[in-house]
């Protein structure tokens, strides 16, 4: 086991200036299930990669238990790597694929096949170690790739996008099986996704990239509840949260018809940085729909997803250029396209960032 640590880390790749990843700082502790999260460019691969000793650190360093190993190449790391092409070997059996690594660091046939032995049972593959990587499923191959980092028995395990081949419904069944088995193990585990629903559902703290800086890194809740900046808002949650420039009124910001309520602390911080306007931030889950309600949705769109339905619409007043605004509701109560909405914005659910900045108010 052992924690890691990026100390100022920066990746710069040649012929372009601007920094891959840029001085990132993050310590990830002992144990920990770490998501680096971010959209494509953000760095987040990089940064795995450069953990991994397959790009360069061109300045900072990179720390596993407390050794320096940004220049020491990927064999002496004591690291397992995971890859979203499975990176098996089609001619070996899962047995053979799985204690490979074992076999060319000289480790005794009986206890290679006893450590092959206990990870298939860990990753319930006993069936299946006489197969070739053809006559399994994506889902089966997933777990393969699995059982040669953990017979490994790594002081960490990297991630980088595994269920990215993988349908939809067995993205879901093999993210729950990689956390429930990383909590098992307790390895430190940084896993990399561009999926932010699965770094929520995955990782004991998630830290979000953006351009190869680091924007904030916390744990799933407080991400979703207090983002730092509008980036960051925008990234967490789905569907995202509806955020949009809003003129400071008396009693609060003003959002099309209706005039949302701010906490002083927020107009106070406002005022004081000589604001004259907002970026109202409102997530789709923070309306009711409410007879009589002040806010006035006009509705464009709806998905139908069963228990709940996504509305996009158009507020009272909005010009036809203006980005959509969605509302989560009841799918039982969805409402028809053309329908006028009355809304109320839950209490506390607003949100507020500085629109020079970017950053959070309050």
């Amino acid at each position: 086991m052992a924690a890691v640590s990026y100390v100022d880390a920066t990746c710069l790749y040649s012929g372009n200036p601007t920094p891959a990843v840029d001085a990132l700082n993050l310590d990830i502790h002992d144990g920990e299930f770490m998501v680096l999260v971010g959209p494509s460019g953000s760095g987040k691969s990089t940064a795995l990669r450069m953990l991994a000793g397959l790009e360069d650190v061109a300045t900072g360093e990179i720390r596993i238990a407390e050794a320096d190993l940004s220049h020491k190449p990927p064999k002496d790391r004591d690291i397992a790597m995971v890859f979203q092409n499975y990176a098996l070997y089609p001619h070996m059996s899962v047995a053979e694929n799985m204690g490979f690594a074992l076999k060319l660091n000289g480790v005794a046939k009986p206890e290679r096949e006893q450590k092959v032995l206990e990870a298939a049972r860990l990753l319930d593959l006993e069936a299946y170690l006489d197969r070739k990587p053809k006559a399994l499923s994506g889902g089966q191959r997933q777990r393969v790739a699995m059982g040669q980092a953990i017979v490994r028995e790594p002081s960490v395990f990297l991630m980088d996008e595994p269920l990215s081949n993988l349908d939809a419904k067995l993205r879901v069944e093999t993210r729950a099986n990689i956390a429930a088995l990383q909590a098992r193990l307790g390895t430190t585990t940084v896993y990399v996704t561009h999926d932010q629903v699965e770094a929520m559902t995955m990782g004991d703290r998630v830290a979000v990239l953006k351009d190869g800086v680091l924007q904030q890194c916390d744990t799933p809740r407080a991400l979703y509840e207090r983002p730092a900046n509008a980036f960051v808002a925008g990234f967490i949650g789905s569907p995202a949260m509806n955020v949009r420039t809003a003129p400071l009124v008396p009693g609060g910001a003003k959002l099309g018809n209706i005039v949302v309520p701010l906490d002083r602390a927020i107009t106070e911080a406002a005022h004081h940085a000589g604001l004259s306007e907002v970026m109202l931030g409102v997530r789709p889950e923070a309306f009711t729909i409410a007879a009589g309600g002040p806010l006035k949705l006009e509705v464009k769109l709806v998905e139908e997803l069963g228990a709940d339905a996504y509305v996009y619409g158009s507020l009272l007043g909005d010009e036809a250029s203006v980005k959509p605004f969605t509302v989560r509701c009841s799918g039982r109560m969805s409402p028809r396209i053309g329908e006028i909405l009355d809304l109320e914005v839950h209490p506390g659910g607003e949100h507020a960032f500085n629109p020079e900045t970017g950053l959070r108010i309050g």
